[in-house]
């Protein structure tokens, strides 16, 4: 009897020993995997983005700060500007609503070693984020322009894209959209402002 739990024992430790090894073999693929960086330069780049939709209407400020965030996600620098186009109801949903974008993304640098090159990382981002179903459905059609007309600035890779809008009619879990982009390592301080 004695030495059978002896043997439950001494196999209870290697079991313990091989999950240790295991775990600590996987953390260091994820280490290596993180640690091989990309290197990237930012690049300027601007668009005039007009939304378009027959289900979901917003108002200017409301695109402008859907944009903002989408545009964060994406890897767009913290210096990013998004200004409302001209509008003709402040505050209240319009059929042709816009913004104007100026933003700074990351490039892959080819063969640039200069100082301007940072480094970064490919992160998966998916459109759209988590939150409440009807709301999401209502995004349909904004997440095909943000495919369309937005994603082209960044630097992607493996995009995801799959939709069933239908104009005038909400179908949850209908459209999404998701991609690696290259975002920075270390997050980035805004440039300093010359006096």
């Amino acid at each position: 009897m004695e030495s059978l739990s002896w043997r439950r024992i001494l196999a209870a430790l290697a079991l313990a020993g091989l999950t240790t090894v295991m775990g600590a073999t996987a953390w260091a693929d994820t280490q290596a995997e993180g640690s091989a960086g990309v290197p990237a330069v930012w690049t300027a780049k601007e668009l005039r983005f007009v939304y378009m939709g027959f289900t979901s209407h917003y108002s200017c400020d409301g695109l402008r700060d859907k944009i903002r965030v989408i545009l964060t996600d994406f890897g767009a620098r913290d210096d990013l500007q998004v200004s409302e186009g001209p509008c003709t109801d402040l505050g209240r949903p319009t059929r042709f609503p816009g913004v104007n974008i100026k933003i700074n993304v990351l490039q892959p640098a080819g063969d640039a070693t200069d100082s301007s090159v940072v480094a970064a990382h490919w992160k998966r981002v998916q459109l759209p984020g988590p939150g409440d179903a009807v709301r999401q459905a209502g995004d349909c059609e904004l997440v095909e322009q943000v495919k369309q007309k937005i994603l082209p600035l960044f630097a992607t890779r493996d995009v995801q894209y799959h939709s069933t809008c239908v104009p005038k009619q909400l179908s949850i879990g209908g459209t999404s959209l998701s991609a690696d982009v290259l975002v920075p390592d270390q997050p980035t301080a805004k440039p300093a402002v010359a006096q």
